[in-house]
């Protein structure tokens, strides 16, 4: 991936205001070039103790993606008030942008 590129995932991901959901699609969306696939590979590149909000990062079905720490970001979601519907769906008053 292009440092910029990544540079660029980051100051996004970033951004997301505690409380709001946003996808991968629409990261990708907002950068030079980037897919959805790259923003997931990003996230999963991410160094440990990074303090970044990945979990805040979801499917475009408004779901969690079916990885090691979806636990956790249910966890982290709930804290910050998005709790997913019956289906795990987050609710869509909740993405941003």
């Amino acid at each position: 991936m292009k440092p910029v590129l990544r540079e660029q995932i980051l100051t996004i991901l970033a951004a997301i205001p505690p409380g709001r959901v946003t996808t991968y699609g629409r990261i990708a969306a907002m950068t030079e070039g980037a897919t959805p696939r790259l923003v997931a590979r990003a996230l999963r590149e991410l160094p440990e103790g990074h303090g970044l909000p990945w979990f805040r990062v979801i499917t475009a079905s408004r779901r969690l993606a079916d990885h090691p720490g979806a636990t956790e970001q249910r966890e982290r979601l709930a804290a910050e008030g998005v709790v997913l519907d019956a289906r795990g769906r987050a609710p869509a008053e909740r993405l941003w942008p």
